[in-house]
């Protein structure tokens, strides 16, 4: 592999390509420490020693850091994403927005609308963030003072973090399209690196040894989980019939349909954790009292048993309404009767289809145990601290949250992607690549 990296920088082109990445990662990070005018300081920090390892240290961590500096950018991708999947989820759905998919370009028109979506999701993003910080705060104090109340402060702080979730988008799509690998996901993943070792630095602070031997362990364990279980795949054979025209015979070769044990992605820990939330931020608009304590109490950044339940419910119910929806999109069994492929023992059209279906809800069933044991492996972590060293404070910083489930997945799919266009990059001029 360090060989492969040499023969990589060796190439102009290449070497132009990643320290082009790099550059644009380097600017995003400078971003992410510009806070949003009228900010309280010492408020936002006061805020995070108190929640520290629970849902904002999640947020924070995913964004890179943006978060904890309210930073211009702390909205992050995530508006993008959410109105991604907000259009994956409509297409089939609305007849319009399916036949647009069809036509030639189609799928330019759709990226487009995402664009436009995207503002209206980043302003909500910014509002409801805003609203969940200010619930949060401790006594009488404001993280924005006036917010709400002056009109001219109100805009410019929701403008601004419009305008930041853009800007973040935009420099995704330079990466997409001068630098290596997918812009949006690198810059996922640069945020999760780029906050990971100071994490790890405060987990260390208290049972060295412990908090050490048990996150190279968890890490470890499951980064070979996810690899095994993110690069799974069922194969289905596929025929294809001869065809003569003239006196050239076209056709009749035989392939396979790879269909993955997790097609989802992390999509459905994303959909999870916005539903579960939902309680919490429900609560903070009511009044003290027993329903707005238990939701609080349960929901919140405290994070009781029937969160953790629900949410691993959740994550396995979402998998496979998104696998479903996905392989709805992809027509496989359409597009094999088109182009004159079967899969042998069945009739083409809704026979096949049917057979795809239940394929991949069988297998996504390991897909979906797989999404949902990672999503509570930092509640099962804290009960294991708790039996071993007596330290299962709700919501404190352990060996799981240090990078957090979904940024493990987010870490080990997008250096895999990367790795694979870099490998192709090198394969096109005759060099090893990095999977050999």
């Amino acid at each position: 592999m360090l060989e492969a990296l040499q023969n990589a920088f060796r190439l102009p082109d290449i070497r132009r390509k990643i320290l082009f990445t790099l550059f644009i990662l380097v600017i995003y990070q400078f971003a992410a420490h510009i806070s949003v005018p009228g900010v309280d300081r010492d408020v936002l920090k006061a805020l995070f020693d108190n929640q520290e390892g629970g849902f904002l240290g999640v947020l924070d961590l995913l964004s890179g850091g943006a978060v904890s500096n309210f930073s211009i950018i702390a909205n992050g991708v995530y508006p993008y994403i959410t109105a991604s999947i907000i259009l994956q989820l409509l297409v089939p759905i609305i007849p319009a927005l399916e036949r647009i998919a069809r036509e030639p370009g189609g799928q330019d028109k759709i990226n487009r609308y995402t664009y436009y979506l995207a503002i209206p999701m980043a302003i909500l993003q910014s509002v409801g963030q805003i609203n969940i910080f200010e619930s949060l705060v401790q006594g009488s104090s404001d993280l924005l003072p006036g917010f709400g109340s002056d009109v001219l402060l109100t805009i410019t702080v929701i403008a601004t973090m419009t305008a930041g979730t853009m800007f973040a988008i935009w420099l995704g799509e330079l990466i997409s399209e001068q630098g290596i690998g997918n812009g949006i996901s690198i810059i996922i993943f640069s945020g999760i690196v780029s906050r990971a070792p100071s994490s790890l630095y405060r987990l260390l602070q208290n049972h060295l040894i412990y908090n050490l031997v048990l996150f190279a362990v968890l890490v470890f364990v499951t980064v070979v989980v996810i690899i095994l279980i993110q690069e799974g795949t069922r194969r289905i054979p596929v025929q294809y019939g001869k065809r003569v025209r003239g006196r050239k015979v076209y056709g009749g070769g035989s392939t396979h349909i790879p269909l993955k044990v997790n097609t989802a992605g992390m999509i459905p820990l994303i959909f999870a954790q916005s539903i579960i939330t939902f309680p919490a931020i429900v609560a903070s608009y009511f009044p003290s009292g027993t329903v707005s304590d238990y939701l609080t109490q349960n929901f919140g950044n405290s994070r009781g048993t029937p969160y953790w339940v629900i949410y691993f419910i959740l994550v396995v119910g979402f998998t496979y309404f998104y696998t479903d929806v996905m392989v709805q999109n992809q027509n496989l069994a359409e597009n094999l009767q088109k182009n004159g492929g079967f899969v042998p023992g069945l009739r083409p059209g809704k026979r096949t289809q049917d057979y795809i279906t239940t394929v991949v809800r069988r297998i996504t069933f390991v897909g979906a145990l797989f999404l949902g044991g990672v999503a509570i492996l930092p509640a099962l972590v804290q009960v294991l601290d708790g039996i071993l060293i007596g330290n299962a404070a709700s919501g404190s910083l352990n060996a799981a949250n240090v990078i957090g489930p979904s940024g493990l997945i987010i870490v080990v799919g997008v250096v895999i992607d990367t790795m694979r266009q870099l490998e192709a990059q090198l394969m096109m001029r005759n060099y090893d690549g990095f999977l050999r």
